[in-house]
Formats: structure tokens, sequence, C-alpha cells
């Protein structure tokens, strides 16, 4: 089992004028992958969403940070800098993955500005704002994510298969 942190990057969210079902069904999707150990829901603010991605991967020492929101075209959409401000590695097949199963739903997933990366031995992924979104994403990357994490946290030693 893993320790998995959720962000939502939403400034209405964060006012409390809209209810978090993004973040919701985050945690309700990877219950059998770990336990949600830190939820937040903050401003669309770059400081502070690399603040708490930090705070999640050093000080909490979590597996798995999950963010939804802000990763699109807006001018308040600031998710993949905060992400790309803290991590140590980018793991560019993680957002590929989700862009390229989403484009077969929507030419719209191209907008996409969604990243993915290392900070330590903490994995950082950037999702979609919207709970159908997440859905999609999600679906594409839990069956790989076990063992990336597996594989980062010196569990596993091999990725080829036998």
């Amino acid at each position: 089992m893993f320790s998995i942190g959720i962000i939502t990057a939403s400034d209405k969210g964060s006012r409390g004028e809209r209810e978090d079902a993004s973040g919701r069904l985050i945690a309700t999707m990877l219950q059998e992958l770990g336990e949600i150990k830190s939820y937040k829901v903050l401003a669309d603010d770059i400081d502070l969403i690399s603040r708490e991605m930090i705070r999640m991967a050093d000080e909490l020492g979590l597996d798995l940070v999950l963010t939804t929101g802000g990763t699109g075209l807006g001018p308040r959409d600031v998710t993949p800098e905060a992400t790309l401000a803290v991590v140590d590695r980018q793991v560019p097949g993680i957002a590929e993955a989700m862009r390229a199963k989403s484009m077969e739903i929507t030419s719209r997933a191209m907008l996409s500005r969604a990243v993915a990366g290392m900070r330590g031995k903490t994995l950082i992924i950037n999702l979609p704002g919207s709970p159908k979104g997440v859905r999609e994403c999600l679906e594409v990357i839990l069956p790989a994510l076990e063992h990336g994490l597996a594989i980062m946290k010196g569990e596993v030693a091999e990725c080829a298969r036998h």
C-alpha cells in the first residue's frame, strides 16, 4: 500500500463555492492502491500549489501526489508550472499516455498541459479538473502505477516482463 496526497487546484473550490467532485473521485479510485494521507483544495496559485507539493513530498514523505485542475489554457491554470518548479525528474510518458487515450474521446485533450514527475521518491501527476477527465485518465495510468511506484521506492528492480 502506498501513501497518497491529493491537491485540487480551484479558486471556487478553495472559497467553498464549488464541491470538489474530482478530488473525491481520485480518493475513491485509489482505495486499492493506498491510503489518502493528505487532501487539500487550494486556489489556483503557483506558490500555494508548489509549497503543498513540497510539503507532501518532503515533510510527509508521500509516495504519490495527484493534482486535479489547473492544467488548461486559462490564465489562472498554473498547476503544470507549479509541478515543474518542484520536480527533479520528469516522467513524460504518463501525461503522454493520458493525452493519447483522451484524444480518442475528444480533440480537446490536446489542450491539456498536464505533466508528471518525481520529487525525490514522490511521484507527482497532474490530472484534469473534471470528474470525467479524472476517471478517463486514471483508468489509463492505474495499471502501470503500482509497478512504477514500487520501482521508484526501490522495491522492484526490473521493468522487463518475462
